[in-house]
């Protein structure tokens, strides 16, 4: 998270309604969120400077997998954008075998709501990235993951910003387990756009896939 503190608590406080233990990765905020985090629950592990959003799933998927009975790691945005019942639907297909690896899409369903034209560059992106790594994605770009520790052990994230997600869905082609994609909703809101679900930041993707 970076300057969640107006949100935070309350994505943490319904998580932790389904999830016992619940690590937030603070990203150098300035804003008072590591104490919002650490009131409504969840384990604050703090970068002191801000290294953006691959170096913070990293930090938090090694502190996460210091726990001897790990079974599943869901990455989850600190801006309310995701549902935990999504969140929740996505852990058990791992905790029962079916997948190492979920992939939030939200394409897969109706519930999402969205311009056409970050509708156009979401697809732009899925079809570069199957391209690339010959996985049928339809949604390339999605915070809401669930990781077997099996798999999040072998996952070694060095890009930062939007290159992160890319580099991300990269390692997991090469290592071949048993994926699948998960319909889940993304709440836009005035709060997430002005967070970084803008179209700019739709553009962005694109322009880290054609430019990295």
């Amino acid at each position: 998270m970076y300057n969640e503190a107006s949100v935070v608590g309350d994505v943490i406080s319904g998580l932790r309604e389904v999830f016992p233990y619940v690590v937030c990765v603070d990203d150098g905020s300035t804003d008072g969120s590591q104490k919002a985090a650490r009131e409504a629950g969840a384990v604050v592990v703090q970068h002191p400077v801000n290294l953006g959003q691959g170096a913070s799933l990293q930090t938090g998927i090694e502190y996460a997998l210091n726990d001897p009975e790990l079974d599943c790691i869901v990455t989850f945005d600190a801006d309310g954008q995701h549902r935990v019942v999504d969140a929740q639907a996505m852990a058990e297909r791992i905790k029962s075998g079916e997948a190492e690896v979920v992939l939030g899409s939200r394409f897969l369903d109706k519930r999402t709501k969205m311009s056409l034209a970050k509708r156009i560059v979401l697809r732009t992106a899925a079809v570069q990235s199957r391209m690339s790594t010959g996985m049928a994605l339809t949604d390339a770009h999605n915070g809401l993951r669930a990781l077997s520790p099996h798999v999040a052990r072998k996952v070694h994230l060095t890009q930062n910003r939007m290159a992160h997600a890319s580099e991300l869905v990269h390692q997991i082609s090469e290592l071949k387990p048993k994926w699948v994609e998960q319909p889940v909703e993304i709440i836009y809101t005035d709060y997430s756009k002005a967070k970084g679900q803008s179209l700019l930041n739709s553009v962005n993707i694109l322009a880290d896939l054609l430019f990295r």
